[in-house]
């Protein structure tokens, strides 16, 4: 059983499946680490995986890591067992279909086999489509159809497997945290707790507390959902049909449709979907420099922002609703390609999903999947005053402006006698910049 987006033990059909065809003999637990991927993520990314391995051995009874190329990898290890049947999840991530394909063309030689099963969504991708065979590129009817088209419930648990033991197992390379980052417990176990304590608390509320970042009213499942600690099925089969339930399988939607447009679009990893945005003009030079660092940093003099920035180099995640005023603020009001702040995300986010992050961004950005982006330029001051009204959120990740009460906290030039310590002005004006935004927007339209 070869693990990669999948690290749990209920609900999995692959690892179902290689059980049943064991019939009771040794199967081989694999994670392989490929050296390109792990430079590619950033260190809490790797930290969160490094642990959730562990959690991962210990629920099977082991597992055996190794550090290289998959494609080199597997060959290598059909050669030292004899031929193999390898189970994996089937992944439709634009570069992952590209490696399994070699993957199984590498294992012919040694008559070994890739038998790929179920999936990492509810529903795979490039299975919603309209009526005439074509895809969905807006979210509302895409919705529609995969409520539509529908899930079967979870895959209950095999047989315990014997789990085979095998020399030449690697340990995941070190990771050195940031000073001060603090992630959430990794694994299996940790995700169905996760899940029972919102469902039998916030949830119930989900559907008015989701877009308020100053309250407990989110699932912050993204994580467990992002290594496949807990598979979506598992949280559906658990949603009824109330107004926070409905809400809820909302967002499970979006997840999924974003993983459906980027399998149709691979390129949209880092290219705009429309486009015609690829003529938008960015700002360039020393000030652009030293703009996104005080974006990156939270020093933007925009409180609602800066706690977002600072929020996500602390506890590696961020309020989804913050995310986009962020997003925003980086790209309209700055001016800066999202691409550089997708791979801040990327290089930050714990729960980081490729397809989640990019198109997240360009949904924000005006270049991806909405009927009328163009015009919404998020307000950083007035965002934070309707959904941190007594600016809790801002206070507990901006200290410098803890002595400012309630909603003073998101507009301090207001209040210069009272602000604390280096907190900075605000680097630009947002209505000036909103200006300049929909003038570029409108030049490229």
């Amino acid at each position: 059983m070869w693990f990669r987006r999948d690290l749990r033990t209920h609900d999995h059909p692959a690892l179902r499946a290689a059980i049943a065809q064991s019939r009771g003999g040794p199967l081989l637990p694999l994670f392989v680490i490929d050296p390109v991927e792990w430079q590619e993520w950033g260190e809490p990314a790797r930290a969160h995986l490094t642990a959730s391995l562990r959690a991962l051995a210990e629920d099977l009874g082991g597992l055996h890591v190794r550090v290289g190329d998959p494609v080199a990898v597997l060959p290598a290890l059909a050669g030292e067992l004899g031929p193999l049947s390898v189970h994996v999840s089937a992944d439709h991530a634009p570069r992952v279909r590209g490696r399994d394909a070699a993957v199984a063309a590498a294992l012919v030689g040694s008559g070994s086999r890739l038998v790929a099963s179920g999936s990492h969504y509810a529903v795979p991708p490039g299975t919603v489509l309209k009526p005439d065979r074509t895809p969905y590129r807006v979210f509302t009817p895409f919705h529609r159809a995969w409520e539509a088209v529908g899930w079967p419930p979870p895959v209950p648990p095999g047989p315990r497997p014997r789990i085979l033991a095998v020399s030449g197992a690697q340990s995941p390379p070190p990771v050195q945290l940031p000073a001060g980052l603090l992630l959430p417990p990794a694994g299996e176990r940790a995700a169905l707790a996760a899940w029972r304590a919102f469902a039998d608390g916030p949830l119930a509320q989900y559907d008015t507390d989701r877009d308020r970042p100053d309250r407990p009213g989110t699932s912050r499942l993204s994580v467990h959902l992002r290594w496949g600690e807990v598979h979506p099925r598992t949280l559906l089969a658990g949603l009824g049909t109330s107004r926070a339930h409905v809400r809820f399988r909302t967002e499970l939607a979006w997840r999924e449709f974003y993983a459906d447009v980027l399998h149709r679009h691979p390129e949209t990893e880092w290219a705009t979907l429309d486009p015609t945005f690829a003529a938008m003009q960015h700002d360039e030079g020393p000030e652009a420099e030293q703009a996104f660092a005080a974006w990156a940093h939270g020093r933007t003099g925009y409180p609602f922002v800066d706690a977002g920035m600072r929020q996500l180099r602390a506890e590696g995640w961020m309020h989804n609703r913050v995310r986009m005023v962020v997003a925003s603020f980086l790209v309209k009001d700055l001016h800066l390609p999202w691409r550089r702040g997708a791979a801040e995300f990327m290089r930050w986010l714990v729960d980081g999903d490729v397809a989640s992050n990019a198109h997240g961004w360009q949904w924000v950005a005006g270049c991806g999947t909405d009927a009328a982006p163009y015009i919404r330029v998020f307000n950083p001051v007035t965002q934070g005053l309707r959904f941190d009204p007594e600016g809790d959120y801002v206070r507990r990740h901006v200290p410098e402006l803890r002595d400012l009460p309630g909603a003073a906290a998101h507009e301090p030039w207001r209040h210069p006698a009272r602000r604390r310590g280096d907190y900075p002005d605000r680097i630009v004006d947002h209505a000036e910049e909103r200006a300049e935004a929909l003038r570029r927007f409108a030049a490229v339209r």
